[in-house]
């Protein structure tokens, strides 16, 4: 399916019942907590060597820095140190986010990819690093990097272009897990695209879903909250679902791709 195809579906999309599709997160997350689970966990792990590798050579770096300022007479020398560490460390902060959006976009995509698995009841390996294989690393990595900086443009736009972002963000995810071959500028288009014409359905249900997942999860001694996170992600699975919908002929040929790469 072409970015022309999805584009015309959601153009011509009908109206969606919330009831529906909060029940069919209900059905779905009782087969995927697990996966959900596993996910998050997952991407805690990735997340500390990512981190290790950068505060690591920062803590030497800011160790020197004090060194070379307590022995040093000279303020303007400290000044340029000081300016100097700044400015790596603005740059190795940036590389950071970009690295832990890159680890997080991924492996919500395989995430939703087993969600579809699961709910069509179809065959296929629950793969969590589909997305960070050859074919599409470097386009996880751009579109995290992407991701990151839409981000932060709505966040330094005052608060409400977050609250708009975070709908067309979460359509992102989705789009490039079930169009991975699409460019980068056609899956935030459409994701922006999916994000407009359903916008308030999408986040009613998300903040609906998302506050009953914390609320459970903190029912559950708190810890269940890890358990119950990923319900609040499966409603945008089922908008998309109901909207663009799934190209079987090319969704056959990607499930024998991924049974047949290890």
């Amino acid at each position: 399916m072409n970015s022309t195809q999805i584009k015309s579906r959601i153009e011509n999309a009908n109206a969606l019942d919330f009831g529906i599709i909060f029940n069919q997160s209900i059905e779905l997350f009782k087969k995927v907590w697990v996966q959900g689970l596993v996910t998050l966990l997952l991407n805690m792990v990735l997340a500390i060597p990512v981190i290790m590798i950068v505060y690591i050579p920062l803590l030497f770096l800011g160790f020197a820095n004090a060194l070379t300022i307590d022995n040093s007479y000279d303020s303007y020398d400290s000044t340029g140190v000081g300016v100097v560490f700044g400015f790596v460390f603005f740059i190795v902060y940036i590389f950071l986010i970009v690295a832990m959006s890159a680890i997080g976009l991924g492996l919500k995509a395989a995430f939703y990819r087993i969600c579809k698995f699961k709910d069509l009841e179809q065959m296929g390996k629950e793969d969590y690093f589909y997305f960070f294989k050859k074919p599409y690393l470097g386009k996880t990595i751009k579109l995290g990097a992407a991701f990151t900086g839409i981000a932060l443009l709505a966040t330094l736009l005052c608060f409400i272009p977050i609250i708009y972002a975070v709908v067309p963000l979460s359509f992102i995810v989705v789009v490039y897990a079930f169009n991975p071959d699409l460019s980068i500028s056609e899956i935030i288009k459409l994701g922006f695209d999916l994000g407009n014409k359903k916008w308030l359905i999408s986040f009613g249900l998300m903040f609906v879903s998302g506050f009953l997942a914390m609320m459970v999860g903190f029912l559950m001694c708190g810890f269940g909250i890890y358990v119950t996170s990923s319900f609040g992600q499966l409603p945008s699975y089922f908008i998309y679902k109901d909207v663009v919908g799934f190209d079987e002929e090319d969704d056959q040929m990607r499930r024998i791709e991924q049974l047949s790469t290890f």
